[in-house]
């Protein structure tokens, strides 16, 4: 068959599949039971009519009720059409010839769209689970409560597949760690905090203190328990490993009573989780997936063509043992747009709406081929109001602007697009990983992303955890006539106040990279350090500093510069670390590309406060770079064309 053939036959079969899901009488459906399943190893969900479907949606389908909490110009339906029912049904006529099939949080009830949807409860917020007692023994009982009263409008409807317990819970450990242990003796979670720190330290006090830097003047663990004051990270110590222990603490705990109230209020819709917030924490993770039906993540597609970084979708898998994902918001920016919409902030926005409809095509292609997906919303339908919402966040995410106008090159993308993301979600497989070379390239600083590096070619291979668990990151290495190019993904949360240091902050407890290279003029060892801003700063952008020699392992607070090293910072200030860098190759002795065309490359990783590491070869950072005869041996391969 030819390419031409297979391509009309794809989209044949494309066709047949949204046929098919579209024939779902959801109002005569048997049940009202949604399910997950999987066939010959992927992912789908199930209709009530037994259908299998890949839920391609949108949030904040809402008809303009979010945009009525500000004054300035905003999406309004009264606006556009003559009543609320006329409204819907134009707009659902729309999501479906973009190829949209279902909706997400925020938006109108599902059976008033006639489509269907995910709903969010905010049900720990509702139940004030988060930031007051979580172990209050009263706290199951009003989640059973409050489980029950805000899915009554939903329960028991077809149109509804399940719930979001929660919007970007995020478990932020250190926040956690220190929000409790400054509340009061009675506080059933301070109780809880003490005990956990006596079990994990065997009760002994001088080991607890070796790691955290308590209160002045506490001395004991019935000080701690009736202190208000913060207990630190202390430099130096091993206390990540009690604050991620801690985090899975409260995680469990919210998770097991989320999942038993929802299944009780509502018995057949899923368990969507809690919307992640573009990050994880291993330890919620690990604890979230045997009470979910599907792991929900928010996600910022890593470069404007639409790249998905593989580290942190395979992550997830290793973590909750296959469990389904779904991707509950995604999105695109544009500085051109007509809503006047500002983009002030580290979201995925790029220069004009034909980048934006080519990204966000490639993006949900990437998307679907991941085997445990399950769906994926955009966020969202309508642009923000002039000026931002609220909480002054602006962006252009609409499929259309303030006045209704569709962004045609993005719908239209969409629509040839959302087509055929079932059938590519049918063959879905997880990324390839050949013998790496590292491609040649030209790096535009003026670009400030990662797209001058060619991905995949540029991925170098998975980086191991050393603790066995999961990477937090990966990274890329592409060359120049100019110099060695690396750039970076990960993720790791950041706490400012977590840890205890007076001044500048101690590189040892950086987010960092180490690397060693060889280009034939012999080993050099260089440290790429993830600074933060200085703590008296609210928030800040990260700095990168790029220096000479193995990493500190004291509280050294500077480091020997390279010359001629450059790099860019393009992350948020947490939790999402994304940079690169490039070394020229006079710092590895040369004067220009090696002449054998091959280098030898040692790489590690370590999280803020040495919380987790990872390196090419799963040992320690120092092993990893100990022995430079076992670095990888990498062929720079020349530009083609």
């Amino acid at each position: 068959m030819t390419k031409w053939g297979s391509l009309r036959l794809g989209f044949a079969l494309s066709a047949l599949v949204i046929a098919r899901a579209a024939a779902c009488d959801l109002d005569h459906a048997p049940s009202s039971t949604w399910s997950v399943t999987r066939q010959s190893g992927i992912a789908w969900l199930e209709s009530p009519c037994g259908e299998r479907m890949l839920a391609v949606g949108v949030d904040v389908v809402d008809a303009g009720a979010s945009g009525k909490l500000v004054p300035r110009p905003h999406y309004d339906w009264t606006h556009f059409a003559p009543s609320l029912p006329a409204w819907v049904g134009a707009t659902r006529g729309r999501l479906a010839a973009w190829g949209f099939d279902s909706v997400g949080a925020w938006s109108l009830p599902p059976q008033e769209l006639r489509i269907p949807g995910a709903i969010d409860l905010e049900l720990g917020r509702n139940s004030k689970f988060h930031w007051f007692d979580p172990f209050d023994p009263a706290t199951a009982a009003r989640m059973m409560s409050e489980a029950r009263r805000l899915t009554a409008p939903y329960r028991g409807s077809p149109w509804r597949i399940g719930y979001f317990s929660d919007n970007e819970v995020g478990w932020w450990s250190g926040a956690l760690f220190l929000f409790f242990s400054q509340k009061p003796t009675e506080n059933y979670t301070k109780q809880h905090w003490v005990a956990l720190l006596r079990r994990l330290y065997h009760d002994d006090w001088t080991r607890f203190t070796s790691d955290f830097a308590p209160p002045a003047g506490v001395a004991s663990w019935d000080g701690l328990l009736r202190a208000r004051a913060p207990t630190r990270l202390r430099p130096g110590g091993g206390g990540m490993r009690v604050v991620s222990a801690w985090t899975a603490e409260i995680a469990q705990h919210y998770y097991e009573l989320s999942a038993k109230a929802i299944h009780a209020a509502d018995p057949g819709a899923l368990y969507l989780g809690d919307r992640l917030p573009i990050y994880y924490d291993p330890a919620a993770v690990r604890v979230e997936a045997p009470h979910v039906d599907v792991i929900s993540v928010n996600y910022n597609v890593d470069s404007p063509e639409g790249w998905i970084a593989p580290y942190f979708f395979d992550g997830l898998r290793t973590l909750s043992h296959g469990k389904p994902v779904l991707v509950s918001e995604w999105f695109y920016a544009g500085v051109e747009n007509r809503s006047g919409n500002r983009n002030n902030g580290h979201l995925m926005t790029v220069a004009t709406q034909d980048l934006r409809a080519t990204g966000a095509a490639a993006a949900a292609a990437n998307f679907a081929a991941l085997p445990e997906l399950v769906g994926l919303q955009w966020f969202q339908y309508y642009d923000y109001p002039q000026g931002g919402r609220p909480d002054h966040e602006d962006y252009d995410f609409g499929l259309v602007d303030i006045n209704d106008q569709p962004y045609e090159k993005l719908t239209s993308a969409f629509a040839r697009t959302n087509r055929v993301l079932p059938l590519l979600h049918a063959s879905a497989r997880t990324l390839a990983r050949g013998p790496f070379a590292a491609p040649e390239t030209v790096i535009d600083p003026a670009h400030r992303s990662l797209v001058d590096f060619p991905k995949p070619a540029s991925l170098l291979p998975p980086l191991k955890a050393t603790d066995g668990g999961v990477a937090f990151g990966e990274a890329y290495l592409a060359w120049t006539r100019d110099g060695l190019a690396l750039a970076h993904i990960g993720q790791d949360y950041y706490d400012r106040d977590l840890l205890a240091y007076d001044g500048t902050f101690p590189l040892a407890e950086a987010y960092r990279i180490e690397l060693g290279i060889d280009a034939g003029a012999g080993p050099a060892r260089f440290t790429i350090y993830v600074v933060p801003p200085p703590r008296e700063m609210t928030k800040g952008p990260m700095r990168i500093a790029i220096c000479a020699g193995a990493a500190s392992l004291e509280h050294a607070t500077s480091c020997a510069a390279v010359p001629g090293a450059s790099a860019g910072y393009y992350g948020a200030d947490q939790p999402r670390v994304v940079f690169d860098a490039l070394l020229p190759w006079r710092a590895l002795g040369l004067d220009g590309p090696p002449a054998a065309g091959r280098i030898r490359v040692g790489l590690a990783a370590s999280s803020w406060f040495r919380g987790r590491t990872m390196s090419l070869s799963g040992k320690a950072p120092a092993a990893e770079l100990r022995e430079p005869a076992r670095w990888l041996d990498v062929a720079l391969a020349p530009k083609e064309g």
